[in-house]
């Protein structure tokens, strides 16, 4: 869905959840959700997926944001981790922290958190590659 680490998510969506619908419980997906209605649960889609989760000002999730992509024109109650990019729109609310590689944010929206940003996940190191450096001091003996 994205060509490389510095395009910004298409609007192609597989899934949407209307505004005249409310989920209660966690959601896991891969592709494009798009959300108009309530959701009460945690969302996650796997970092590799390329996931994108877009919240329309209509929307409204409470819970954990653990995706991607996101973008928020919506109101978020609980902590957001976009691992690719975030967009915090012009309506977006969000009430909690929120952890970034990359972010946009339009005058108007709201953050009631921390924004933290952190570095581009990397996959990481088997015990295996990891090699420890041995230095041999030599014995001197002093008469």
């Amino acid at each position: 869905m994205l060509g490389n680490k510095n395009t910004k998510p298409t609007g192609h969506y597989d899934t949407l959840i209307s505004n005249k619908s409310e989920i209660r419980g966690d959601i896991r997906f891969s592709g494009g959700l798009h959300v108009d209605g309530i959701i009460k649960g945690n969302i996650v889609a796997d970092d590799e997926s390329g996931a994108v989760l877009r919240i329309s000002e209509t929307g409204h999730v409470e819970g954990e944001i653990r995706v991607p992509n996101v973008i928020i024109n919506g109101e978020v109650i609980g902590n957001v981790y976009a691992s690719k990019h975030i967009e915090l729109a012009k309506n977006a609310n969000v009430s909690g922290d929120v952890h970034y590689v990359m972010m946009e944010m339009v005058m108007g929206a709201r953050v009631n958190g921390n924004l933290v940003h952190q570095e581009e996940s990397k996959q990481p190191q088997s015990k295996k590659d990891k090699r420890e450096a041995v230095v041999a001091i030599p014995e001197v003996k002093v008469d």
